[in-house]
């Protein structure tokens, strides 16, 4: 491995105030062919907020953590669709001299849209700066790592713990994730050579973690499922099932008093959990008659911080690479077409 100069923390960008909502989404859906009055529904999500996404102050607070946690790099940040644009920010890197440069991804998964569009966005901004732009070179997912494990089997005891008593023992985990085409989610892969599954590699991650979480909640005494949610393409193209809203309904027909929502696919709380999860899924519950609480994903908390310079030094020095369960170690170096996928419609 070279010896790396700079840390580089890589996440999806959000708006920061009404006037950047709309620009913003028209950023996230460029090519795709979304319709203007998609984009004005979606947006009334973000006024509702102030128009303002939770996502850059969380990415500010993650890298205060990462900081305090012992990261002796220098500490930069660049957005795929809002300021700070990664283009920019590989343009200030390379200002300052930096020759190589080590990368961290808000997603903990392999996929298309949780990693290999990532690595095309690092491969981009690095041809837009020219010659002089640092090598990046991408940390590899970290799913199954104890520091993202952890902190979201505690936040699902503390959601627990809000639960009404008499209901709480009857209690189920929904574990959610955001879904894709299920193109998409084939294109991921296997988990070993040779092996399929059903909704690829980012499917069974999902399942892997959902699972190492629920193992460590209630001393795995509770039943789980994983769903879906924010779905945003059409109709007439497959995404993964079942939606959580349907999920819940189907729970209360079953006679489930209470659930814990787990937002595992996400790293931080951000407008997809706060709106489809906090506002969404709750006020659907809360129809059904069901007691409703949402574990809090990782975020910035010391544990999570901690994991990225254990990363960082896995990469850095050969420190040992942390993985809880059978799945074992993510490969940190992807070959160039792996997770490849081509919307429907499109070369």
């Amino acid at each position: 491995m070279p010896a790396y100069d700079a840390f580089l923390l890589l996440s999806f960008g959000g708006p920061e105030g009404p006037a950047d909502v709309l620009p913003f989404l028209e950023n996230v859906t460029r090519g795709r062919g979304v319709p203007k009055e998609r984009l004005a529904e979606v947006a009334e999500h973000y006024y509702a907020a102030g128009g303002v996404s939770p996502i850059n102050a969380q990415c500010r607070d993650l890298l205060a953590a990462i900081g305090a946690a012992g990261m002796e790099l220098p500490l930069y940040w660049g957005n795929r669709n809002w300021h700070p644009f990664l283009t920019d920010t590989v343009r200030q890197l390379a200002d300052d001299g930096v020759e190589c440069a080590i990368a961290f991804v808000t997603s903990a998964y392999s996929s298309y849209s949780a990693c290999r569009q990532y690595r095309d966005d690092l491969e981009a901004a690095v041809a837009a700066v020219g010659p002089r732009a640092p090598r990046i070179d991408k940390i590899r997912p970290y799913f199954n790592h104890p520091g993202f494990i952890e902190p979201f089997a505690a936040s699902a005891e503390a959601a627990l713990a809000t639960l009404p008593p008499d209901v709480a023992g009857g209690a189920r985990l929904v574990f959610t994730a955001h879904s894709v085409p299920a193109g998409m989610a084939a294109a991921s892969g296997s988990v070993a050579a040779g092996t399929a599954v059903p909704g690829g590699r980012y499917v069974a991650e999902l399942r892997e973690a959902s699972r190492l979480i629920s193992e460590r909640t209630r001393g795995g005494s509770l039943p789980w499922d994983l769903v879906f949610q924010s779905r945003s393409g059409p109709p007439s193209v497959p995404w993964l099932e079942p939606d959580v809203g349907d999920h819940l309904r189907v729970l209360a027909k079953d006679g489930v008093p209470a659930v814990v929502v787990v937002p595992v696919g996400f790293v931080s709380d951000h407008m997809e959990v706060v709106h489809d999860l906090d506002a969404e899924a709750a006020e659907t519950a809360a129809s059904l008659g069901m007691a409703f609480a949402r574990a809090a994903a990782p975020g910035s908390t010391a544990r999570f911080a901690r994991m990225v310079c254990e990363l960082v030094a896995e990469r850095v020095s050969g420190a040992p690479a942390l993985a809880l369960g059978g799945f074992g170690v993510a490969a940190g170096d992807c070959p160039a077409d792996c997770c490849r996928y081509a919307r429907p419609g499109r070369p």
